[in-house]
């Protein structure tokens, strides 16, 4: 049942994405970008978050 419901979620954010860029048009590209930029700004930033904390975390424990 868990499969199915994340099966029809995935479906309607799909059918959302595409009548979206059907009502965008030629601009749709560019908002995908910058969603999709704009999302890699953000795991890149918590990602390098992530390594400070384990570097600080490891320097605590040597010294």
């Amino acid at each position: 049942m868990k499969t199915l419901i994340q099966f029809l979620i995935y479906l309607l954010i799909a059918v959302v994405v595409i009548v979206l860029g059907i009502i965008l048009g030629d601009a749709a590209s560019w908002y995908f970008a910058w969603l999709v930029g704009t999302v890699m700004i953000v795991l890149i930033s918590a990602a390098g978050g992530a390594l400070l904390d384990t570097q600080e975390e490891e320097k605590n424990k040597a010294g």
